[in-house]
């Protein structure tokens, strides 16, 4: 995720219809899409991979593109590592199109079925939600993960993307849309709005009356601008502050490795870890080894007044902690630092300061683990594991739009069955209530 608002567009495109018409084909596509069987829409998602691998030129010349115009206006390193494309990703995005295509389909799913005293069979069903719109920052593989994800769970989709990534989300949507078309799916199930700024953002969180679900993948500008606007049902993938911590009985070469890897594996995506909070008792041990690991890495360490001694000279570039600090999602070489008394007092800081996306302990005492896993409200708890594996893909889910820090509906990676509602199928011969 990144951690501003996506740029605005100020170049026309005056042949692309109006929005409220592309999510009007929507409805419509979305509604011929539900009763299209598993066989043809996993068939579209190959036709979508193959045409990935065919049209690879011409994805990674648009790309190019946007990488010049990126460097021209100064986009950070977080943000010109999510926004570039090169064979090898692009071989992964279509690889999980196919892990997708591959997956059980939710649509028609019995979630459960019972018959009742009168005879009646009630069955309660998985089915789409209708259709999808994703917003999302300088990811081009949004692109594909959206529309294989909403494909397969009967959705139509509508994509927006940032202006940071205009020519390379033009021409993967073309190459979902055509691809899907030609496999046997209904027109219009995969549309790009592009081209306006906040209006046209506005103009989409507001087409209840045919869009069932918006799911904007950014920063908290982005969360902020849909919060005072969207008429339409909003799950947010925001921000992502997560936190490790090392408890008192951790086993400390453990410890190093999950934080390093938690940090630096990939500091400029959402589940990377931004505050390190260490017990007090196995601070002296543990701080001095990971600052070491983590210089080498090139990681600042903005610490607190107790953990600045502990890290300074050993070869990490080491600042004082702010009260900001404890706050910030950083997506860079930057990791926030802390001592604590115990693990309550570790849980009560995830709580304050944390955005839900994904928290773990490192710990052998079973009580401990129990009071962080029972205390933290997060979508994902992890135990001696990095927060790293947060991700649609590492869960089996082929891919994700999305990481939900929300309570309701879903949290974690958005797949297949978070793009689903359900009703119930009740099923009589010749019943009628007296």
């Amino acid at each position: 995720m990144t951690g501003t608002a996506l740029e605005d567009r100020t170049d026309a495109t005056p042949t692309r219809p109006p929005v409220a018409e592309i999510a009007r084909r929507a409805r419509v596509a979305g509604r011929r899409l539900a009763a299209v069987d598993t066989g043809t829409k996993d068939a579209a998602l190959h036709a979508i991979a193959d045409a990935l691998v065919a049209r690879q030129d011409e994805i990674l010349e648009a790309n190019a593109r946007d990488l010049d115009a990126g460097r021209a206006s100064g986009l950070d390193a977080a943000l010109m590592d999510r926004l570039a494309l090169d064979p090898e990703r692009l071989a992964g995005i279509a690889g999980q199109a196919r892990d997708v295509a591959a997956l059980r389909d939710p649509v028609g799913e019995t979630i459960e079925g019972y018959r009742l005293p009168n005879g009646l069979d009630v069955q309660r069903q998985r089915i789409p939600l209708g259709v999808v719109a994703v917003v999302y920052e300088a990811r081009p593989n949004v692109t594909i993960d959206s529309t294989a994800l909403a494909l397969k769970s009967g959705n139509a989709v509508i994509l927006r993307g940032s202006s940071s990534a205009t020519h390379s989300n033009a021409v993967l949507a073309d190459v979902a849309a055509r691809a899907a078309t030609e496999a046997g799916l209904p027109a219009d199930v995969v549309q790009l709005v592009a081209g306006g700024g906040r209006e046209e953002l506005a103009e989409l969180a507001t087409q209840d009356r045919y869009v069932d679900l918006i799911i904007p993948r950014g920063g908290e500008g982005l969360k902020r601008a849909l919060t005072g606007v969207a008429t339409v049902p909003v799950i947010f993938a925001a921000s992502g502050n997560c936190h490790v911590y090392v408890d008192a009985a951790a086993d400390l070469d453990q410890a190093v490795e999950i934080v390093v890897n938690a940090k630096t594996q990939r500091p400029g995506v959402c589940n990377a870890a931004e505050t390190l909070l260490v017990h007090r008792d196995v601070a002296a041990e543990l701080l001095p080894r990971l600052a070491v690991r983590l210089g080498v890495a090139g990681v600042q360490l903005r610490a607190d007044a107790d953990a600045r001694p502990l890290v300074e000279g050993h070869g990490a570039d080491v600042v004082p902690a702010s009260g900001e600090d404890w706050d910030a999602e950083y997506l860079a070489l930057v990791l926030a630092v802390r001592i604590v008394d115990d693990v309550q007092e570790a849980v009560d800081h995830v709580e304050e300061h944390g955005s839900g996306h994904s928290e773990a302990i490192v710990s052998r005492d079973d009580r401990a683990i129990r009071t962080f896993e029972r205390g933290i409200g997060s979508a994902c708890v992890y135990v001696n594991a990095s927060t790293r594996f947060t991700d649609g893909g590492e869960f089996g889910m082929g891919a994700e739009i999305g990481n939900s820090t929300q309570k309701l509906h879903a949290r974690g990676p958005i797949g297949l069955r978070e793009l689903t509602t359900y009703r119930y199928l009740v099923r009589g011969d010749g019943h009628v209530r007296g």
